[in-house]
């Protein structure tokens, strides 16, 4: 892998890489409106963003390859939504694009680690 690659993918299990984006997730809402606009979104990017963490770890502790599968689709489904929290409050202007960037960048990235790993899995089962 050459030096680029290794930037932008930086080696992280996706647990961990999951975890620290919740706690992303937590701090962004502090930027929304406190409104009522604001307070929904804020629940719905909270539910979906921390959700994608908690069922990888489900995931991890799962009994069975099928288990495991099924919860590290409903991981994916989650980053799914997730991402369209963030381009709804990225679009919207609720809070500026340089704040809500990164945390699109990251999802996309969780997506495609969760998606390799839901073929992988659904391969070997």
């Amino acid at each position: 892998m050459d030096n680029k690659r290794k930037k932008k993918y930086p080696e992280k299990g996706i647990r961990e890489r999951t975890f620290e984006f919740s706690l992303v997730i937590i701090k962004i809402i502090q930027f929304l409106p406190k409104n009522t606009i604001g307070f929904e979104l804020g629940k719905q990017i909270l539910r979906a963003g921390t959700s994608v963490g908690a069922n990888v770890e489900e995931a991890a502790g799962a009994r069975t390859k099928k288990e495991f599968t099924s919860c590290m689709n409903i991981a994916k489904r989650e980053a799914r939504e997730t991402e369209y929290w963030l381009r709804l409050i990225a679009k919207s202007r609720l809070v500026s694009k340089s704040k809500v960037q990164p945390l699109l960048d990251e999802i996309m990235i969780i997506l495609r680690i969760l998606t390799a790993i839901v073929k992988t899995s659904q391969k070997n089962n």
